[in-house]
């Protein structure tokens, strides 16, 4: 199995990189994260990697992270998930709202993920719940209704979910802040 690149990247696509290791270019499908987070090509890059193997094709899929990679590979353990929608779930939610929600029971927050309905977000849930349980002393901050308003405003501004989530986690967590000073607060983040 190839569990990791490390190479230049050669070229761009939409949802997938070719990166060049030792001469071989590999095509590697991509979280819209690392996407935004290039350069350019010419970059040099380093991906942990699932080979998807079937009947007629290898496919490599890349993330970032190990952490995003292991989330990617328990989605794909749910039935009804394949890859090209474990990416986009994972390219909509960071790895701890994801978690949060799985654990939370948010299957409308799950659901959000392009390719994922609410049947299969309920599925999910059912599946990974145990599997995504907290360790002790760890807590993940419930998706508030306010949460939820500043993720739809900012996603409306042309944002992507996971800066949103991003800029919502960078909000300070004691303060009780009305929606419009939670939504300037956002949005400062990105300035």
């Amino acid at each position: 199995m190839i569990a990791s690149l490390e190479g230049v990247i050669a070229a761009i696509g939409d949802n997938y990189l070719i990166i060049t290791v030792g001469g071989v270019g590999f095509r590697v499908y991509v979280l819209d994260n690392v996407l935004h987070d290039l350069s350019g090509p010419g970059a040099h890059i380093h991906l942990f990697t699932h080979l998807y193997v079937r009947e007629n094709a290898l496919t490599l899929y890349g993330c970032a992270t190990q952490q995003e990679l292991d989330i990617f590979r328990l989605l794909l353990g749910v039935s009804g998930i394949g890859p090209k929608i474990a990416l986009a779930v994972l390219s909509t939610l960071s790895p701890q709202s994801l978690r949060a929600a799985v654990v939370q029971e948010q299957a409308d927050v799950l659901a959000r993920a392009p390719g994922l309905g609410p049947k299969t977000a309920r599925r999910v849930i059912f599946q990974l719940k145990d599997k995504m349980a907290l360790k002790a002393g760890e807590i993940a901050p419930p998706l508030t209704d306010q949460d939820a308003e500043v993720i739809a405003a900012l996603t409306s501004l042309g944002y992507s979910i996971v800066e949103a989530q991003t800029a919502l986690q960078s909000l300070p967590h004691d303060a009780d802040l009305s929606l419009e000073e939670r939504i300037r607060l956002a949005l400062a983040y990105f300035s």
